[in-house]
């Protein structure tokens, strides 16, 4: 999987397409990125102890990694990601400007 945490990316696809923001967790086993502000829902929570309420949670769901695209650093544009190697280290560049990521 190409997306590391951290990176600003875009969404692709969905409810939220157009939407710029940051990985804040990437789930490679799973193919699957979770994106802050992106996919996020409302959960009913119950009342743990007597006495108290149950109440609505705001959570952030994960999306498919195939519906995010990590935006060049260069014109703010969606962009696929490659390889280069630098001397001994392997570096992530941007596909449409060929600077690093």
């Amino acid at each position: 999987m190409k997306i590391k945490k951290g990176d600003n990316v875009i969404v692709l696809a969905g409810k939220n397409k157009g939407k710029k923001s940051k990985v804040l967790l990437a789930l490679p086993a799973e193919n699957k990125v979770i994106v802050e502000g992106v996919n996020v829902v409302k959960k009913h929570q119950k009342p743990t102890q007597r006495g108290k309420k149950g109440t609505t949670v705001e959570k952030t769901l994960p999306i498919h990694v195939s519906n995010v695209a990590v935006i060049d650093p260069k014109d703010n544009k969606p962009t696929r990601v490659g390889y280069k190697v630098e001397g001994d280290k392997k570096v992530r560049i941007a596909k449409r400007s060929g600077q690093k990521i």
